[in-house]
Parts: C-alpha cells; structure tokens; sequence
C-alpha cells in the first residue's frame, strides 16, 4: 500500500494498492507495460481537484515531469513549452519573470501544468484556453504519441476532451503562445476592485494582487485542507434566468457570449445558508461558501456527504444542480 494522504490538498487519509512515480519520460515503457497489468489507474497531478477515497485499487500515475523551455520568438508571440508536472502557480510567475505575459490572472491555482489543459481552468476573466497553443500526450494504452491542437482539445467551461473520448492520454508537455502586444485583463470586479490596478499596470501587478485576492478568500490547505473551488458556476438559459431574476433580484450572474448566463454557484450556497456550517468533520468554509474544508480526520465519505446536502438545498431552493469540480477516485 502506498499513502497518498500527503498528495491531496485536502488532507484526506487515502492509499492506493500500486503507484509509479514518473519523473521523466525514458520511464514510458515502464509504465506503459504496468498499466497493462492493472484493471484501473488514475493520473494524479498536484492532488489539487480530487477527492480520494480511503483505498484506492487501482495503479496511481504521479506526474513528475519537469521542464520549461522557450521554444521559439516570432514576431508576434512567444512560444513556450513546459512539462506536465510543473506547478502551475511556480510556471506562471516563472513566465512572467521572463517577460512571457498573459496568465498573470490564472495566478495562485493550485495544481500542475498538465492538469491545467483537463479542466481548462479560470479565474478572474480569464481561461487557460486563451493562451493555449498545443500539447504532447500519450496513449497509456495503445503507446501512440499524439499532437493536441487548440481546436482538438474542444474547450469547454471546465472541461475538455481528456475528460472524454481522450481520457486515456496522459499529458507530457503543454505550448503556450504569449503575445507580445499584451494588455491588462481587468474586467471582472475583483480585480476592477482593487486599489491601484489600472490600464497601465503591470502583468506582475496583477499576479500580485490576484495573490492577495486569492488568499483572503481561500484557505491555506496545510491549515485547512481544501480543493479550492468545489462547484462549477451554473451555465442557464437566458428564459431561466430571467425567470429567477423575478424571484430573486439580488441573483449575482455573468451574462455568457451565447446568450446565456453563469450564475455565481457561491452565492447560491451561501443564500441557502451553507457558508461556515459543518456537517461532521467536512464544512464550508466561513469567508468563501464555494470551498469545502477538511475541519480534521475527513473522509471521501464526509466530503460526499456535505456535498450533496448543498447540492439538495440549492436545487431545493432555486431549481438549479450545481456540480462538483474536483473528481472522486475510488
């Protein structure tokens, strides 16, 4: 049995009965040959977006790959590749550091650079597809190596073809291309918000202060285990939201290019009267209802538990279902 407690930033007490670490991708072959030997693995990252069950039988692929690069200079653009098992908060200052500007709003996400492309994660106006230009996976089955283009990934709002008809390819290296003209993203209201950000700031400027945002609303995860945001923001159709709009003028929502409208999952919660309540020893946390902490000792089960009351009280109340990002493993 391996341990993976220290592997999820939720803290929660989880084995596995087989893992292989990969650190650089001469092990290929070797895990390649495992993988035929077991019913069931899962690719583990940062163990920033799941919740582990307390066995796991199944092979745990930790992604260690290291590795950032400049791969070329156009006149327009860099291009930069990095391994999957870069961090992705340690990248992004990495790249601003460099002059590589563009991902300063995805600042703070825990995680890894391999993951970033599944979930094609947000923040703060911005999704990691904006900068996206390709990446390098291979089959864990077949042994196939195969070019991801942008418009192969089919992005979604936290989503992507590797939670599909790809899932079965193990992320190597992710390409991004940072413009050269690049200006300041400062739409969405914390940021809008926040003293001294202005058209002329900084890409530093801003990775600083959506640091500082980020961690008055969020808990530090060695203090109290989380997985960040636990629910996707609920996408409806304009008639619907007009609709609960009437019924609750204060409904908080972002208007979506398609016409229709994100309705922010965290104040969906927190009207139903969720923020900083507990159901044993999972809860919600007192400063961001969108975070479940581990309050001490948590299980899978806890977590599952808690989660699902939420999800009952919201649909209850506003006749929405609002999902969960990270991914059970059992």
């Amino acid at each position: 049995m391996f341990s993976l407690t220290h592997l999820n930033t939720f803290g929660l007490k989880a084995d596995a009965s087989h893992f292989f670490a990969l650190a650089n991708e001469q092990q290929l072959p070797e895990l390649l040959s495992l993988v035929q030997q077991y019913p069931h693995y899962f690719i583990l990252g940062g163990g920033s977006n799941v919740v582990l069950s307390s066995h796991i039988e199944a092979l745990i692929i930790h992604n260690q790959l290291k590795g950032i690069r400049l791969l070329q200079e156009e006149e327009s653009f860099f291009l930069v590749e990095a391994a999957a098992g870069e961090v992705w908060h340690e990248f992004v200052r990495y790249c601003l550091e460099q002059g590589w500007n563009g991902l300063e709003n995805l600042a703070y996400i825990p995680g890894t650079v391999g993951a970033s492309p599944v979930q094609n994660i947000g923040a703060y106006g911005k999704e990691m597809k904006n900068y996206f230009h390709s990446l390098t996976a291979i089959n864990v089955y077949t042994g196939e190596q195969k070019e991801f283009s942008l418009a192969e990934c089919h992005f979604a709002y936290r989503d992507s073809v590797f939670k599909h008809e790809a899932k079965d390819y193990l992320i190597l290296r992710v390409r991004f291309a940072f413009p050269k003209n690049w200006k300041p993203s400062l739409n969405y209201a914390d940021l809008k918000n926040f003293g001294g950000l202005s058209e002329h700031s900084s890409a530093m400027d801003i990775f600083n202060a959506v640091v500082q945002i980020r961690q008055q609303k969020l808990p530090d995860p060695k203090v109290w285990g989380n997985a960040g945001s636990f629910f996707k923001n609920p996408i409806v159709s304009s008639a619907n939201y007009q609709t609960l709009l009437q019924q609750f003028p204060a409904l908080v929502a972002y208007p979506q290019e398609n016409g229709e409208y994100k309705l922010a999952a965290g104040w969906l919660i927190d009207q139903c009267g969720w923020k900083g309540r507990a159901l044993g020893a999972a809860g919600v946390h007192d400063r961001q209802a969108l975070v479940l902490v581990n309050r001490g000792g948590a299980m899978a089960e806890d977590i599952l538990t808690l989660a699902k009351a939420i999800q009952h009280d919201v649909q209850e109340r506003y006749g929405v279902l609002i999902e969960p990002e990270p991914i059970f493993v059992k």
